[in-house]
């Protein structure tokens, strides 16, 4: 089914820029998608043909077998077969989150392969650029993906400019993060095809001001901390996080801002409620599990990759962090439980572990 083509109501005369071209968009539903992401891509494009009365963009749901996607959130979403015939959009976007990393059809790939010689714009949200990589369609191009996959992401393809942006359009391919990056994006498309007073107040019909700029970084505060607003504070882990694989000593990032590890270790008591080292050893173990769901790569490997040169240190740790062995935590949503659970960094923070199931034991 197409959408978009009725619109909500008939304007007698547009007080924007008269458009006769439609944009035309393909959302191919992957299981386990991200509702949020694609909603939040969708609605600019409602609100633009219904502000101005005209069918602006048209949009259709696709999937690899027909019938209902259920996203990772339970909602069921009705879509029709990837057309066998040549049919032509302007746009495809491959909608995918859990287990993105692994996935893999021959079908999909072929068929998005196909529209890329067509010269047919090929984008992905939330983790679905993980399809479009393994598809061979991102090497050489800059993209987003979730700032929390960004460098398992690049381990698993280099070729790839990963970076933590809102989104990115290099060329023929655009990528959005996920979350609400999709509305910035489109507010983007709708300045850029046709007008930027359209797009404000496509903005004010959806309250969400102030627009954000693709290059916008994805995290409020770095290590993800809203209330961590400590300037010096931000720079330390900023450094943690750029050096993961060979960690810093204390001495070295307090050297590194110019101020004392006297006052350092102050800055993360007060704000963090944790060491430096503590907070660090977290930061990592957090990397580690990403690596772990992300990656094909060995835990000895991964281990390595977030700074542990001993693999029983790491794998103690891991342990203690999260109630679970690295080899247990290799599926990001097991098929067994009904819904995926990941302990975020200010839980970690604030030493709630999850309860060990009985299989773990």
């Amino acid at each position: 089914m197409v959408y978009g083509n009725d619109t909500d109501v008939v304007a007698t005369e547009s007080e924007y820029t008269t458009i006769t071209a439609q944009t035309t968009f393909a959302f191919v539903l992957i299981p386990r998608f991200n509702m949020m992401a694609l909603t939040a891509t969708i609605e600019p494009l409602r609100v633009a043909n219904y502000l101005t009365g005209s069918p602006l963009y048209a949009w259709e749901f696709l999937s690899l077998d027909a019938g209902n996607v259920v996203a990772s959130n339970g909602m069921e979403l009705a879509t029709s077969a990837l057309p066998t015939v040549d049919k032509r959009y302007d746009t495809i976007f491959v909608c995918s989150s859990w287990d993105s990393e692994h996935f893999s059809n021959a079908d999909l790939f072929a068929w998005l392969r196909r529209h890329d010689r067509f010269g047919t714009q090929l984008g992905a949200m939330d983790l679905g650029a993980y399809l479009l990589a393994h598809a061979g369609l991102l090497d050489g191009y800059r993209a987003t993906i979730l700032w929390y996959c960004a460098s398992a992401f690049g381990e698993v393809f280099p070729g790839t400019d990963a970076v933590e942006h809102l989104f990115v359009i290099d060329r023929n391919r655009t990528t959005i993060a996920g979350g609400t990056a999709g509305l910035d994006m489109m507010l983007d498309d709708i300045k850029r095809r046709h007008d930027v007073r359209l797009s404000h107040e496509v903005s004010d019909h959806i309250l969400h001001f102030p627009v954000r700029p693709g290059d916008t970084g994805q995290r409020n505060a770095a290590g993800g901390q809203q209330d961590i607003v400590q300037p010096l504070l931000r720079k330390a882990i900023h450094l943690m996080e750029n050096n993961v694989e060979e960690p810093l000593t204390v001495p070295q990032i307090s050297t590194g801002l110019g101020i004392s590890q006297r006052k350092l270790e102050r800055l993360f008591q007060k704000h963090v409620g944790r060491s430096a080292v503590g907070y660090y050893r977290i930061l990592r173990l957090q990397y580690a599990r990403v690596m772990l769901t992300n990656t094909d790569l060995s835990i000895r490997e991964i281990s390595v990759a977030c700074g542990y040169s001993s693999l029983s240190h790491f794998a103690k740790s891991f342990a203690e962090q999260f109630g679970r062995r690295p080899r247990d935590c290799r599926d990001s949503w097991p098929s067994s439980e009904p819904a995926p659970v990941w302990p975020g960094l200010s839980v970690s923070l604030n030493n709630i572990k999850p309860v060990p199931k009985a299989h773990d034991a």
